[in-house]
């Protein structure tokens, strides 16, 4: 099976949602707390079977996802809560507990900003910097020869921050003075 399907390419057929969105919309108002297994997933999200209603079908997108985290597998069980209601396709739209407990730590960092991490990898490009949960910065390396003499993966160190690319999801470090 490839990294994204569709229900029916996992042996999951489709209920008929149209004939059962009134009772979907009144027994699964926002707020409420499902589970349900995957059953589908493609770039944008994860198609859900919702326990205990079987004429439902969720959707948990992406643009709810932390950055860190990836998409649940087909077959992995999951809890949430749903959030809104798409008329026009019949889904629940579901916020996954699992995502819903974590914070967007980036836009606490800024420009000129001196901060504490933990080198995670060395790399030609330079060394990475775990700042947060979910955060990692990038101190280029002028010298790629030099970086296994000057750092070792564990080791903490302070580091300035050079900039904040929101769009990409990227910080540029400046290499701790000696």
């Amino acid at each position: 099976m490839s990294e994204y399907s569709w229900p029916e390419e996992n042996g999951r057929h489709i209920p008929d949602t149209a004939s059962a969105w009134t009772k979907t919309v009144r027994v699964l108002p926002a707020g409420t707390p499902i589970t349900g297994e995957v059953i589908g997933r493609q770039p944008f999200g994860v198609f859900l079977s919702i326990d205990d209603h079987p004429n439902s079908v969720g959707l948990a997108r992406i643009n709810r996802m932390p950055r860190c985290m990836e998409l649940p597998t087909v077959g992995q069980h999951v809890t949430g809560e749903v959030i809104w209601h798409a008329d026009h396709n019949h889904q629940v739209g579901v916020m996954l507990s699992e995502w819903a407990k974590h914070e967007d730590l980036l836009p606490r960092f800024r420009v000129s900003q001196t901060v504490h991490g933990r080198i995670t990898k060395i790399a030609s490009i330079g060394v990475f910097v775990r700042l947060a949960d979910c955060v990692e910065g990038l101190i280029p390396l002028t010298k790629p020869a030099a970086s296994a003499e000057t750092f070792r993966e564990g080791q903490e160190l302070s580091v300035q921050i050079l900039s904040v690319d929101h769009e990409r999801n990227r910080i540029l470090l400046a290499q701790p003075l000696p």
